[in-house]
């Protein structure tokens, strides 16, 4: 979903600007944080590869296929 890696780049300013200017925990938290947030990207866009190819999502929703959808 690239509509939403925009935030990378401000993360990756915002650590930039942190390191420039000595703050250095910042800067590793500000690390962590786009790792966290390309994570969770990654993981919406193949949350919506699968419900575009007629999977099961992440609430139980099934939009097609043929078959039968069993529950545990």
């Amino acid at each position: 979903m690239q509509q939403n890696e925009w935030i990378l780049d401000v993360l990756s300013d915002l650590k930039s600007f942190a390191m420039a200017n000595g703050l250095n925990a910042l800067a590793e938290q500000l690390d962590d944080t786009k790792l966290i947030a390309a994570a969770e990207i990654a993981s919406k866009h193949e949350e919506a590869l699968a419900l575009a190819n007629g999977r099961k999502g992440r609430f139980g929703t099934y939009l097609g296929g043929t078959g039968r959808c069993q529950r545990a």
